[in-house]
């Protein structure tokens, strides 16, 4: 089953500094360029404007059919946030429901969840 990891590329706008690359569009290119390096099988990879939780960039969607969905933020653009986020989403693609157990949770994404959303149709 395919999962899809949407990325906000316009997270960590600076009124100060408007036409700056932004944070977010640097944590795409870093988890872009990890996925080439390492591999994600199965993961569709997406960018969008914006996912709302400017307050907490840089953000990123994770979501599958059947599966819970997640989002994710506070991450830095660099490798590390992209492993951990990567590591994640291998063991939410294992998963049958998409709910991964804290256990087994990569240090990474500890503290870095938003919200958890039901697949349509409701909870599993």
């Amino acid at each position: 089953m395919h999962a899809t990891l949407t990325l906000c590329s316009t997270c960590g706008y600076d009124p100060a500094a408007p036409e700056a690359e932004r944070p977010g569009e640097r944590f795409a290119r870093r988890i872009e360029a990890r996925i080439a390096e390492r591999g994600a099988p199965a993961l569709r990879l997406e960018r969008t404007a914006c996912l709302m939780a400017c307050k907490r960039h840089c953000t990123a969607a994770l979501r599958a059919p059947g599966k819970y969905a997640y989002v994710l933020g506070d991450f830095a653009a660099d490798d590390d946030a992209a492993d951990a986020l990567l590591d994640y989403v291998a063991r939410y693609q294992a998963s049958d429901t998409g709910v991964v157990p804290y256990k087994q949770w990569p240090e990474g994404v500890r503290g870095h969840f938003i919200a958890r959303l039901p697949p349509p149709g409701g909870s599993l």
